[in-house]
């Protein structure tokens, strides 16, 4: 009941939500000032956070993030509309279930992310909110010093998790520790745990099941010491006979474990969280404040002889594992867009192999259009330490230096365009290394007739005349490009280099959402329906492609409600309720209920069932909710009994009666008829339960059919004082109804003799509005496909008027018609998915699923150059994605280890090993195919030794 039983925010002193607004905002402008190593924040989910925004902001509608928000925001609610948020409910931030281990405690969801799933708020403005709308649970988390100075600061999300092993006991724990704790603490913890002294054991680095290091500097910290996350930690206790605490432990320093490749734990590095204060304020000192959801990260300030020692394997520091390419990038504030791409571009296995071996030779120091070199050198020392022995995450400060000096676009901690600096890093890297230090004129012939092929190796040599770089060889191909004047018919056609090929999305604005339809009635069981609405309808266009969906009767009506934790989250009664505050991973149920007068409440029956010990049938630790509730209408201007709400649920579950009994003939079971006009409806009678009821039941007109006789249900009633009611006695007596709510909660506690009756599967596994995942998803029948979006790319279609052609016969600018097609490929082909649109007061993102092969992506027939010998079919082997809106988004990668066959997910410094079948999503933004050779089965990213590999670059 504890989850049912928080105070309500009206026992408690009122005040206006200007008066909110103004406290927490000076509670914010005072913690963005003295925040300080030690300090508590803690977390929101960003759901309950923007409830209270919009609340307080009823009547600062200016003061809303941005223009589109903005616009939303007026459209959808007046400054009477908003009401006041209900408790705090962190509880879709954690796991339903505490860990056993009681050293864990809560433990958080492993994929959040600040800004789209929570917001930091510093403990003063937690305690305020707290004490105005009471809630839970509590969420601190300290603040960390990262770095050499004070704007180093930032929230320790995700403390290390550690998995202890002592030995020779074999006992286990799980622990939760800051990376800033010492090795002494560690030693203090785990002694505490298991019950040891201190003098008694020595701790192992344990990573991969290997003893790596003796942690015997007990001041050192966890993260000076190389911990990582999810790693083993081994507690070896000594025997009696030791002389030395650490004595018995020098010697067995080589005797290594070999780790087995498959259970060989993946580096993760914990996670933390920019010290983002409410959403929008940053305590990093000297930034602006921004809305964005990774404001001014301030992470780790690495020494630089730290730094090289790791990256070369210097004596007497530990390297873990042989297999390269497993490192990840620190976020250094807003950097995941730059990580994301240096990623890719690092595990492009001829970029790997070149920038390893002595590339100096080739910079262009001169070229007036480079940046004199040290764009190359930057990312050459980036990709020689990501590649590097080892797995320590590493922060690219120096690379964001160079980067920052040479494109000022990508200064300061905004969020940025992976894609756009992709653009520019392959550009930039072409002029740095381009082998031509002299660059000819040359003047471009018209094709005049001439065969195609002739025109495009003229044009391909004039373009290898004046940019000659490993960009060119990998990257570069060519396009033809057919100009038709629409007056005098004149064709120019001309061959253009390209980097990467910027394919349209269909542009979408329906949306596919997945309902659970419920009947009140029993009449039948639940159905899920998926309909197409409006991307920014409201939810009377859901109810309206709803009700025909679920062929709802002309005396019928639907009740949306969100469902939360197997409880009732709120009810979508509103319907101008904006569908994008519906989000895909929410779950939706629609009630069928009659067309009644206003005088009604809605019974909740809350299904839940018994939690039992593990390994011990008999004991149990109560009942938890679970399943999907079931909601009925109950008229207020009629006297309820307890007898009555005994029958109205029998009816909301006769759907689910079992209808076929197996090896249970000692339960008798009897069906009658209720209505012959509708034998759907039927109520069972059974000796379950020995009490019984009796119930007069009423057809549609409401007249008396018959009194029949049905087993008690195991019902509770939640009352005013939050105070279980009995339901299976006393069944004249009446319940009383507030009139303050609008709904009861009834409680069905289903145990195991009870479920051999309903099959109350039909109230599980409630579907998401709407599954990402594998294109073979029911929900997706039709995805737009790669190919199609390259077909569309090439279509003839007339030049826009801003971009208006010379046409060299008329003398005029014309409008003329455009059609590309492709000429030559490259070896790594990038092609970028254009998610975003911008227009002059709105940004736009495409939420639309691209199919595109992992495999065989077969581009022979899209080739114009039919003469050409060489392979089109490509290979993807890495790519970039987009979660999140414009601004406030997060990039991630997902990369193939070509050495191991096996997809990686590269998430700042976070890395972990993901299945085939999750590469591809709604998210996938810029992509990477390799040309498949013969020789394919000896390629490598780069982990592979470099030497013979001068010769082997691809040429054009």
């Amino acid at each position: 009941m504890a989850e049912l039983s928080m105070c309500s925010s009206s026992t408690r002193e009122q005040v206006s939500p200007e008066e909110e607004r103004l406290a927490i905002r000076d509670f914010v402008i005072s913690a963005e000032a003295h925040t300080k190593e030690g300090d508590a924040f803690y977390l929101i989910t960003q759901r309950w956070w923007q409830q209270w925004l919009d609340y307080v902001n009823q009547d600062q509608a200016n003061n809303m993030n941005d223009i589109s928000s903005l616009s939303e925001h007026c459209d959808s609610v007046s400054s009477s509309d908003v009401k006041r948020p209900s408790v705090i409910d962190n509880s879709d931030l954690i796991y339903d279930t505490t860990s056993e281990d009681s050293t864990i405690g809560i433990e958080l969801h492993d994929t959040l992310v600040e800004g789209r799933d929570y917001i930091l708020l510093p403990q003063e403005v937690w305690n305020q909110l707290y004490a105005w709308y009471g809630g839970g649970p509590t969420l601190p988390r300290k603040v960390i010093n990262s770095g050499l100075s004070q704007t180093g600061l930032s929230v320790e999300v995700y403390p290390l998790r550690l998995q202890l092993v002592v030995v020779p006991k074999g006992a286990h724990s799980t622990i939760r520790i800051s990376k800033k704790e010492t090795i002494g603490e560690l030693h203090r913890r785990a002694c505490e745990i298991f019950d040891l002294n201190m003098e008694q054991v020595c701790i192992w680095d344990y990573y991969g099941h290997r003893k790596h290091a003796l942690m015997n500097d007990m001041d050192k910290t966890l993260d000076d010491a190389n911990i990582q996350t999810d790693q083993d930690v081994l507690v070896e206790v000594l025997s009696n006979g030791s002389s030395s605490a650490f004595g018995g432990c020098m010697s067995s320093v080589q005797e290594n474990g070999s780790a087995d490749k498959e259970t060989m734990s993946v580096l993760v590095e914990p996670s933390k969280s920019s010290l983002s204060i409410a959403g929008g304020l940053s305590a990093s000192k000297g930034v602006s404040r921004s809305c964005s959801s990774e404001l001014s990260q301030s992470q780790n300030f690495t020494s630089p002889v730290r730094e090289l020692d790791n990256t070369y394997g210097v004596s007497g520091v530990s390297t873990r594992g042989v297999t390269g390419g497993l490192t990840g990038l620190l976020n250094l504030g807003n950097t995941c867009f730059m990580n994301s791409a240096i990623q890719c571009l690092v595990h492009t296995p001829e970029f790997a192999r070149y920038f390893r071996e002595d590339y100096h030779k080739e910079i262009n120091w001169q070229n007036p259009l480079g940046m004199v070199g040290e764009l190359a050198l930057a990312f050459g020392d980036l990709l020689r330490k990501l590649w590097a022995p080892g797995r320590t995450p590493v922060a690219p400060r120096p690379f964001k230096t160079k980067l920052a000096r040479f494109a000022p676009q990508f200064s300061g901690y905004n969020q940025h365009d992976s894609q756009e600096l992709l653009a520019f890093l392959l550009d930039g890297l072409h002029e740095d290394l381009n082998r031509v230090k002299h660059k000819p004129y040359i003047k471009s012939r018209d094709a005049d007739g001439r065969p195609d092929e002739e025109v495009a190796d003229e044009y391909w040599a004039n373009h290898i005349a004046r940019n000659d770089s490993i960009i060119v060889d990998v990257c570069q191909g060519q396009y033809k490009s057919t100009l038709v004047c629409p007056v005098c018919n004149k064709i120019s056609v001309t061959f253009d280099p390209f980097m990467y090929l910027s394919l349209p999305l269909q542009s979408t604005t329906t949306r596919t959402m997945t309902v659970t339809v419920f009947t009140c009635d029993g009449s039948a069981l639940p159905s899920a329906c998926t309909v197409t609405v409006p991307k920014q309808g409201r939810c009377r266009d859901l109810i309206q492609a709803l009700s025909g969906a679920s062929s709802l009767k002309h005396n019928e009506k639907l009740l949306l409600a969100e469902i939360r934790n197997h409880l009732i989250g709120r009810f979508l009664e509103d319907p101008l309720i904006l569908l994008s505050s519906i989000k895909d991973d929410d779950h939706l149920a629609a009630y069928k209920i009659p067309k009644l007068s206003k005088n009604t409440i809605f019974l909740q029956l809350i299904h839940r069932r018994e939690e039992q010990e593990i390994g011990n049938a008999q004991k149990s630790f109560g009942w938890k909710p679970y399943g999907t509730p079931l909601v009925s209408p109950i008229s207020c201007d009629d006297v309820i009994t307890r007898g009555d709400i005994q029958s109205i649920v029998h009816t909301m579950l006769s759907p689910m009666l079992r209808t076929e009994r197996r090896g249970n003939t000692d339960i008798s079971e009897t069906s009658i008829s209720v209505a012959a006009s509708d034998p759907s409806c039927e109520i069972a009678a059974s000796e379950a339960f020995t009490d019984s009821i009796e119930s007069d039941l009423k057809d549609k007109d409401g007249n008396c059919l018959k009194t029949v006789t049905l087993s008690k249900l195991p019902l509770q009633l939640v009352d005013e004082n939050n105070a279980c009611i009995d339901l299976s006695v006393g069944e004249e007596k009446a319940i009383k109804l507030s009139s303050s709510s609008m709904s009861i909660l009834v409680f069905v506690d289903w145990s195991c003799k009870f479920l051999e009756k309903y099959d109350t599967h039909y109230l599980e596994n409630l579907p998401e509005v709407f599954k990402y995942g594998p294109v073979t998803k029911k929900a997706r029948t039709e995805p737009l496909s790669l190919y199609t979006c390259l077909e569309a790319f090439l279509r003839e279609e007339p030049l826009v008027p801003e971009d208006m052609w010379y046409c060299p016969q008329c003398k005029e600018q014309r409008q003329a018609s455009k059609k590309l097609d492709l000429w030559r490929l490259p070896e790594v082909l990038v092609i970028h998915l254009k998610r975003f649109s911008y227009s002059r007061s709105m940004k736009h993102k495409l939420e639309t699923f691209v199919n595109f092969p992992i495999h065989d992506l077969d581009l022979t027939n899209y080739v114009a150059h039919n003469n050409s010998s060489r392979s089109q079919i490509y290979e993807l082997y890495a790519l970039t994605n987009h979660y999140g809106g414009m601004g406030s988004g997060h990039y991630t990668a997902h990369i193939k280890l070509l050495d191991e066959n096996r997809w990686y997910n590269f998430d700042d410094s976070h890395i972990s090993a993901i299945n085939e079948e999750d590469v591809k999503s709604a998210a996938a933004y810029v992509l990477f195919y390799r040309r498949v050779k013969n020789d394919d089965a000896s390629v490598s990213n780069g982990a592979q030794s470099c030497a013979g590999h001068e010769n082997n670059l691809p040429q054009k």
